[in-house]
């Protein structure tokens, strides 16, 4: 049984300068055609799961307008949620009003992301976003809390120049706004960004580490849990939606550019709109077979503080880690194999020790 289901909103009114995601500038031509194709695929694929998470990412939902919004919600009013399930809506700062957070509390929204980023102006105009002050920021997470208790925040850290005092002043700022849940990303420099084609230079890997051991450390010190490598949250915030991928469970992924795991099959749709509209959803469909699902297996819990369950991984493939995989480099207790702490901020190079040959 599929039990989360990820749908994706391309749209946003600017595109920021880090962004690799699939997005395209809002045209409210386009938004009506891609929703009535959104609604098509969904109503091929979708099978009546009862879902435990539902997340609407992008792109930026919140930029829809509320005839859009209106008609979004519509079409996934056919999905089937439990009495314990989290229904994540992400939102841009600027973009959060009273109107839109009241619709979002009476269409079962029940968490809130908000792509924050900084509190620094210089960064912000860096990454081309929209920029408030400190109690615009303040007053809309004020607002934001009159509705909902779950909330996530995003931070952005390791911007090239950004000291450690300015990094200690954002992380000061984002702990005052009294989330349950803080997201963290250190700026990478990906492909198809406008910060690929403007040739900018990464910050220094020794910086960089001393920037997500000073995040970690004081987040804890705040109540903060670290339950995976750039996710932090108060006790009983852990987001569901996204442990549904670090745990290797099955999810359908709709809209451009998304993927979805079913059955043993990995998927991404197509990234172009044209073809989207046209009814051609699937772009790459691969077949995992157990070899490479023990992959992602290890590759996927290991984001996670505690690990891999060793216990878990036995019941899905009959078979105990240490006989499949050389953990050598692991940590391990009674019941996990889990990344040393020391070793967090470069697990991409122990995480690729898990590709089979």
């Amino acid at each position: 049984m599929i039990k989360s289901c990820y749908i994706h909103i391309p749209f946003c009114k600017n595109i920021c300068s880090y962004c690799d995601f699939c997005k395209m500038y809002y045209n409210k031509d386009f938004i009506d055609k891609y929703l009535l194709s959104l609604e098509k695929e969904i109503n091929l694929y979708y099978k009546n799961d009862l879902l435990n998470t539902l997340y609407i990412g992008g792109g930026t939902p919140s930029c829809l307008d509320e005839i859009s919004l209106k008609k979004l919600f519509k079409i996934i009013s056919i999905f089937k949620l439990n009495k314990t399930y989290e229904f994540t809506f992400e939102c841009n700062i600027e973009d959060i009003n009273e109107k839109l957070l009241i619709f979002l509390k009476e269409n079962k929204v029940n968490r809130i992301s908000i792509g924050l980023q900084s509190f620094n102006k210089k960064y912000i105009e860096f990454m081309n976003r929209k920029y408030l002050n400190k109690k615009e920021i303040t007053d809309k997470i004020n607002l934001v809390k009159k509705y909902f208790n779950n909330i996530n925040i995003d931070l952005i850290y390791g911007i090239n120049n950004e000291t450690l005092k300015e990094l200690q002043e954002e992380v000061d700022s984002f702990i005052n706004l009294d989330v349950n849940h803080i997201s963290l990303y250190s700026l990478i420099l990906e492909d198809n960004t406008i910060l690929k084609t403007k040739k900018y230079k990464e910050i220094d890997d020794d910086l960089n580490r001393k920037m997500y051991d000073y995040i970690r450390k004081t987040l804890k010190k705040n109540n903060y849990i670290h339950y995976e490598i750039s996710n932090f949250s108060k006790k009983g915030y852990m987001s569901k939606h996204n442990l549904c991928y670090w745990n290797n469970d099955n999810y359908y992924g709709f809209g451009l550019g998304s993927s979805g795991f079913i059955e043993n099959i990995r998927y991404t749709n197509t990234r172009s709109l044209n073809s989207y509209i046209n009814g051609n959803y699937r772009y790459i469909k691969e077949k995992i077979d157990n070899k490479r699902n023990m992959e992602y297996e290890m590759i996927l819990n290991l984001r996670k503080i505690k690990g891999i369950s060793k216990k878990n991984f036995y019941k899905k493939y009959n078979i105990n880690i240490k006989d499949v995989f050389d953990v050598s480099k692991l940590n391990e207790n009674k019941y996990y194999f889990y990344i040393p702490k020391k070793y967090l901020f470069v697990e991409n190079y122990i995480l690729s020790d898990f590709i089979l040959d």
